[in-house]
């Protein structure tokens, strides 16, 4: 993802300067503050004012808070790439921030306001965010990017159903899964965009020799199989159908991701996160299938896809996008290094703690703490660079 190749004059502040300053930054801050409650709130330890179960805030707010906002940040900052247009800055650009603050106050505090006032301020924020992209996608008739706006709508689907369900039936099964599918779809496609890519970039410069497969039809067969098997599995999470298609399409992501040279990255870390975090997406299949096949836990499969591809891949483009839209050489220090195996030790601990039930209690401790220190690491790491006065580069 490079810098737009023009920004229009802006006065003001440098955090509203570019889409994803203020989001990386908030985005970070709440995936680690919303983690940290977590345990307390499960043990009952600490009660919210929501009207979500423990458990449904929890995954809402992963799935329809934290998610949200760092698609938020790609997509404002790479869209003006993709169409030549400018980006969203300044007043429009806090607008959006204090809506998606709005509905994190809002469905928290949902037992008090209401649960539909709840859920009309915090959906707001993505239907604000989809007219705002599709604007400039038409607008730049970027026409093949439409898809993005596509997915960014199941999100909002998923939202709305899990307002719906949560309040009507007690709890949210649809909409968790529609949340958690688009999430895999998103990153198989905007990941499968920018994976190879800056992969092939990295070794033509400095390791010449057999480069990532160029897009093809395979790509294509991969994600249409994944998307009809999310489909499936949304509707029908369990049995013989949905586990055979989950692990199909396992396989093929396995093949897909082996054709991008990922063996070949070891030297530059930032390069080689985007095959590790995209690696959980096939375990997530994987897992998944095993699961629908009641071979182990559901929840297996989930945290590979949530914590695990979701937190890496996240965390991934947040680095990278922080380090050169900012004018900053594509290094990963020691501090973002460390930042990367805090959140693959916690995709791993918080798998782990599925798997082996009797180590649950730890496990789940050592996720938390791991994913605190990754995300809090970044906001501290590069809370400076996103709030500091150097613009937003023009090239790199």
């Amino acid at each position: 993802m490079n810098a737009v190749p023009r920004l229009k004059t802006y006065v003001g502040p440098v955090l509203l300067s570019y889409g994803f300053r203020p989001f990386f930054l908030l985005g970070a801050i709440y995936a680690g503050i919303a983690v940290l409650a977590w345990l307390p709130i499960f043990h009952g330890e600490l009660q919210l004012r929501t009207a979500f179960g423990a458990v449904d805030w929890h995954v809402h707010e992963m799935l329809y808070g934290y998610l949200p906002a760092v698609v938020t940040g790609f997509l404002l900052t790479a869209i003006p790439n993709w169409t030549g247009r400018l980006p969203i800055q300044g007043r429009p650009l806090l607008v959006l921030v204090l809506l998606w603050l709005a509905g994190r106050f809002a469905v928290t505090l949902s037992a008090q306001i209401g649960w539909l006032t709840a859920a009309i301020v915090d959906t707001a924020f993505l239907a604000l965010l989809i007219a705002a992209i599709a604007r400039e996608i038409l607008a730049g008739k970027n026409w093949g990017n439409l898809k993005v706006v596509g997915l960014v709508s199941l999100l909002l689907v998923g939202n709305v159903a899990f307002h719906l369900e949560s309040h009507f039936h007690g709890s949210a099964e649809y909409g968790v899964r529609i949340g958690i599918a688009t999430m895999v779809l998103l990153i198989s496609v905007i990941g499968g965009r920018i994976v190879p890519s800056f992969t092939r970039n990295w070794l033509a410069r400095e390791n010449p020799g057999r480069l990532p497969a160029p897009m093809a039809r395979f790509d294509f067969v991969v994600i249409g199989v994944s998307a009809a098997t999310l489909a499936l599995w949304v509707l029908l999470p369990a049995g013989r159908l949905s586990g055979v298609a989950l692990g199909i399409a396992g396989l093929l992501q396995v093949a897909r991701l082996a054709r991008w040279a990922g063996d070949r990255t070891m030297r530059d870390r930032l390069v080689l996160v985007l095959h590790v975090g995209y690696a959980f997406v096939p375990f997530g299949f994987l897992l998944s299938s095993a699961a629908a096949l009641d071979l182990v836990a559901v929840s297996a499969g989930v945290h590979a896809w949530t914590v695990g591809a979701a937190g890496t891949m996240t965390l991934a483009v947040m680095t990278r996008a922080s380090l050169g839209h900012t004018g900053n050489a594509l290094l990963a220090s020691t501090m973002t290094q460390f930042i990367y195996a805090a959140v693959v030790i916690a995709a791993l601990a918080r798998i782990g703690a599925s798997l082996f039930p009797v180590w649950n209690e730890l496990l789940l401790e050592l996720t938390v703490l791991a994913w605190c220190l990754a995300f809090f690491g970044f906001a501290a790491s590069f809370g400076p660079l996103l709030v500091g006065k150097k613009r937003a580069a023009t090239a790199h």
